[in-house]
């Protein structure tokens, strides 16, 4: 009790004209609205589907809890929470990655596939934390940065033309529908990521600081959106599968 009085005291305390602790308030709620609709909507679906929105829920609820420690890091110390930042990237982004697996198990997915994603997805954010908060001077934003934009360019190859994307075809209907648009949200949504990663190491685009525009800003919206719309795509899907398929009992 008193650490939710102290948080709320914290957040009377926050001034009209952070905009940056603005978005890291409302993308927590925002997600912690998301992880509710979608835990409490589990039950409507078809077992097959049942997973799939838990984990929809999982990805949302871990997102919401570190950005209210992220809002609280900002409010501190008026710093990017970069840390905080890639804990939860860590732990959602793997699981936005199995969404693909659990989707294509019905056109016959192996579990290979889902830890090669799960694989590709660390090494990304792994590396893309070396060369974003350690090894942030010389040639090494430029090294790690590479290596981070392979792994994410191979999930991007193996979602729109490997084994992915067959397997999505086999299937076909709600299935291939939802695997398209997940695959624009990793090409499109994901994409703010590096730019993020280049605007924030030295030698690359960090001049857009000059331009008044805060990183964190486009990163908790971009979360916001990928992870919500993440979820809300696989709930269309289970939701036009189960009304085309007889109730289990």
């Amino acid at each position: 009790m008193n650490n939710l009085l102290l948080a709320i005291a914290d957040i009377s305390k926050m001034a009209t004209d952070d905009y940056v602790g603005f978005t890291f308030f409302v993308g927590c709620m925002a997600m912690m609205a998301a992880s509710a609709f979608f835990f409490l909507s589990m039950n409507s679906f078809d077992r097959k589907w049942r997973t799939s929105i838990l984990v929809s829920g999982l990805i949302t609820f871990i997102a919401a809890v570190h950005y209210w420690y992220m809002r609280d890091y900002w409010a501190s110390f008026g710093e990017s929470p970069t840390f905080f930042r890639y804990v939860d990237w860590v732990l959602t982004v793997p699981l936005m990655c199995v969404e693909f697996y659990l989707i294509l198990k019905v056109a016959g997915a192996k579990k290979s596939l889902m830890w090669r994603l799960i694989f590709l997805s660390v090494v990304m954010l792994v590396t893309g934390y070396f060369g974003e908060a350690v090894h942030t001077t010389g040639n090494g934003p430029a090294l790690w940065g590479l290596a981070s934009g392979i792994a994410y360019f191979v999930i991007v190859y193996d979602i729109w033309m490997g084994e992915a994307k067959k397997l999505a075809v086999a299937a076909g209907g709600a299935v291939l529908k939802a695997h398209k648009t997940l695959c624009w949200f990793v090409l499109v949504g994901w994409a703010i990521y590096p730019l993020g990663y280049m605007a924030g190491t030295e030698g690359w685009y960090d001049g857009l600081a000059g331009l008044g525009l805060n990183m964190d800003v486009i990163y908790n919206i971009g979360d916001a959106v990928n992870k919500i719309g993440f979820g809300l795509v696989v709930y269309g899907a289970a939701v036009a599968s189960t009304s085309n398929s007889p109730a289990e009992a």
